[in-house]
Protein backbone atom coordinates (compact mmCIF):
# COMPACT_ATOMS: atom_id res chain seq x y z
CA UNK A 1 0.00 0.00 0.00
CA UNK A 2 3.13 2.36 0.71
CA UNK A 3 4.50 1.82 -2.29
CA UNK A 4 1.35 2.23 -4.04
CA UNK A 5 0.95 5.78 -2.64
CA UNK A 6 5.03 6.79 -3.28
CA UNK A 7 4.29 5.61 -6.80
CA UNK A 8 1.46 7.93 -7.52
CA UNK A 9 2.73 10.97 -5.51
CA UNK A 10 5.58 10.26 -8.13
CA UNK A 11 3.51 10.28 -11.22
CA UNK A 12 1.82 13.39 -9.73
CA UNK A 13 5.14 15.38 -9.38
CA UNK A 14 6.23 14.17 -12.63
CA UNK A 15 3.01 15.34 -14.13
CA UNK A 16 3.48 18.66 -12.61
CA UNK A 17 7.44 19.18 -13.99
CA UNK A 18 6.39 17.90 -17.48
CA UNK A 19 3.37 20.79 -17.26
CA UNK A 20 5.48 23.52 -16.10
CA UNK A 21 8.27 22.51 -18.79
CA UNK A 22 6.63 23.11 -21.29
CA UNK A 23 6.91 26.41 -23.33
CA UNK A 24 5.52 28.84 -25.34
CA UNK A 25 5.54 27.45 -29.45
CA UNK A 26 8.60 28.80 -31.56
CA UNK A 27 7.26 28.86 -35.23
CA UNK A 28 7.50 31.55 -38.27
CA UNK A 29 4.15 33.35 -39.28
CA UNK A 30 3.60 35.83 -40.92
CA UNK A 31 2.17 39.69 -40.46
CA UNK A 32 -0.61 41.49 -42.12
CA UNK A 33 2.38 43.36 -43.77
CA UNK A 34 4.15 40.42 -45.19
CA UNK A 35 7.05 40.48 -42.67
CA UNK A 36 8.28 36.58 -41.29
CA UNK A 37 7.85 36.72 -36.95
CA UNK A 38 8.67 33.98 -34.53
CA UNK A 39 5.81 33.18 -32.32
CA UNK A 40 7.89 33.86 -29.74
CA UNK A 41 8.06 37.12 -29.77
CA UNK A 42 4.29 37.18 -29.12
CA UNK A 43 5.40 36.95 -25.46
CA UNK A 44 6.64 40.15 -24.38
CA UNK A 45 6.89 39.50 -20.55
CA UNK A 46 5.33 42.85 -20.08
CA UNK A 47 1.54 41.94 -20.67
CA UNK A 48 -0.72 39.37 -21.65
CA UNK A 49 -2.14 38.43 -25.28
CA UNK A 50 -4.90 36.96 -26.48
CA UNK A 51 -4.94 34.45 -29.45
CA UNK A 52 -7.38 33.97 -31.67
CA UNK A 53 -7.18 31.23 -34.59
CA UNK A 54 -9.58 31.88 -37.14
CA UNK A 55 -10.50 31.46 -41.04
CA UNK A 56 -12.51 33.03 -43.68
CA UNK A 57 -14.86 30.17 -44.02
CA UNK A 58 -15.77 30.81 -40.12
CA UNK A 59 -18.56 32.90 -39.63
CA UNK A 60 -18.52 32.29 -35.22
CA UNK A 61 -14.88 33.69 -36.35
CA UNK A 62 -15.17 36.76 -38.25
CA UNK A 63 -18.22 37.41 -35.37
CA UNK A 64 -15.97 36.86 -32.50
CA UNK A 65 -13.30 39.11 -34.01
CA UNK A 66 -15.64 42.19 -35.11
CA UNK A 67 -16.54 42.45 -31.68
CA UNK A 68 -13.47 42.01 -30.04
CA UNK A 69 -12.16 44.77 -32.38
CA UNK A 70 -15.20 46.70 -31.21
CA UNK A 71 -14.77 46.20 -27.88
CA UNK A 72 -10.87 47.12 -28.02
CA UNK A 73 -10.78 50.79 -27.29
CA UNK A 74 -12.97 50.51 -23.85
CA UNK A 75 -10.95 47.58 -23.49
CA UNK A 76 -8.10 49.04 -23.37
CA UNK A 77 -8.85 51.54 -20.67
CA UNK A 78 -9.51 48.99 -18.45
CA UNK A 79 -6.31 46.53 -18.80
CA UNK A 80 -3.09 46.95 -20.72
CA UNK A 81 -2.90 43.60 -23.30
CA UNK A 82 -2.72 42.86 -26.65
CA UNK A 83 -4.59 40.64 -29.35
CA UNK A 84 -3.55 39.02 -31.94
CA UNK A 85 -5.54 37.42 -34.45
CA UNK A 86 -4.00 34.17 -36.15
CA UNK A 87 -5.17 33.11 -40.12
CA UNK A 88 -4.89 29.27 -40.29
CA UNK A 89 -5.89 29.69 -44.14
CA UNK A 90 -3.58 27.84 -46.35
CA UNK A 91 -1.32 29.72 -48.78
CA UNK A 92 -4.05 29.55 -51.51
CA UNK A 93 -6.44 31.68 -49.69
CA UNK A 94 -4.07 33.74 -47.77
CA UNK A 95 -5.35 37.10 -50.38
CA UNK A 96 -8.38 36.60 -49.37
CA UNK A 97 -7.52 36.50 -45.51
CA UNK A 98 -5.83 39.10 -46.06
CA UNK A 99 -8.28 41.29 -47.21
CA UNK A 100 -11.35 39.78 -45.11
CA UNK A 101 -9.75 41.57 -42.04
CA UNK A 102 -8.32 44.35 -44.00
CA UNK A 103 -11.96 45.43 -44.47
CA UNK A 104 -13.42 44.19 -41.14
CA UNK A 105 -10.71 47.21 -39.71
CA UNK A 106 -9.24 44.78 -37.28
CA UNK A 107 -5.97 45.24 -38.88
CA UNK A 108 -6.57 48.66 -36.74
CA UNK A 109 -7.03 47.01 -33.87
CA UNK A 110 -5.65 43.96 -33.25
CA UNK A 111 -2.17 42.26 -34.93
CA UNK A 112 -3.19 39.81 -37.57
CA UNK A 113 -0.61 37.02 -38.72
CA UNK A 114 -0.97 34.42 -40.93
CA UNK A 115 0.11 30.77 -40.23
CA UNK A 116 0.01 29.59 -43.98
CA UNK A 117 1.58 26.11 -42.82
CA UNK A 118 -0.65 25.73 -39.69
CA UNK A 119 2.85 25.00 -37.50
CA UNK A 120 1.42 27.40 -34.91
CA UNK A 121 -2.08 25.74 -35.06
CA UNK A 122 -0.60 22.42 -34.33
CA UNK A 123 2.03 23.41 -31.33
CA UNK A 124 -1.42 24.86 -29.63
CA UNK A 125 -3.35 21.86 -30.67
CA UNK A 126 -6.21 23.57 -32.61
CA UNK A 127 -8.14 21.30 -34.08
CA UNK A 128 -11.36 23.91 -34.35
CA UNK A 129 -11.57 27.58 -35.33
CA UNK A 130 -12.54 29.89 -33.66
CA UNK A 131 -10.03 29.04 -30.72
CA UNK A 132 -8.84 31.55 -28.62
CA UNK A 133 -6.26 31.21 -25.93
CA UNK A 134 -4.91 34.08 -23.37
CA UNK A 135 -1.89 33.73 -22.68
CA UNK A 136 -0.17 35.42 -19.30
CA UNK A 137 2.90 37.89 -19.60
CA UNK A 138 5.57 34.52 -19.40
CA UNK A 139 3.73 32.84 -22.04
CA UNK A 140 1.45 30.82 -19.66
CA UNK A 141 -2.12 29.62 -20.68
CA UNK A 142 -3.96 31.00 -18.42
CA UNK A 143 -7.58 30.60 -20.24
CA UNK A 144 -9.19 28.74 -23.83
CA UNK A 145 -11.89 27.92 -25.45
CA UNK A 146 -13.21 27.10 -28.80
CA UNK A 147 -17.22 28.31 -30.63
CA UNK A 148 -18.42 31.72 -29.86
CA UNK A 149 -21.85 33.04 -28.84
CA UNK A 150 -22.68 36.87 -28.79
CA UNK A 151 -21.54 38.65 -25.65
CA UNK A 152 -18.84 35.88 -25.41
CA UNK A 153 -15.85 37.91 -25.47
CA UNK A 154 -16.70 39.53 -22.21
CA UNK A 155 -14.95 36.35 -20.82
CA UNK A 156 -11.67 37.63 -22.06
CA UNK A 157 -11.70 40.88 -20.45
CA UNK A 158 -12.82 39.82 -17.36
CA UNK A 159 -10.17 36.77 -17.32
CA UNK A 160 -7.55 39.78 -18.86
CA UNK A 161 -8.81 41.96 -15.55
CA UNK A 162 -7.38 39.67 -13.39
CA UNK A 163 -3.73 39.35 -14.96
CA UNK A 164 -3.34 42.80 -14.08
Amino acid sequence: MKKIFCLTILAVLCTFGVASAQQFPSVQIETQDGKTIDTKTLIDGKTPVIISFWSTTCKPCIKELDAISEQMIDWLDEADFRVVAVSVDDSRSISRAKALAASRGWTTDLMVAYDKNQDFKRALNVNVTPHVFIFDKDGKMVYSHTSYLPGGEMELIQKIKTLQ
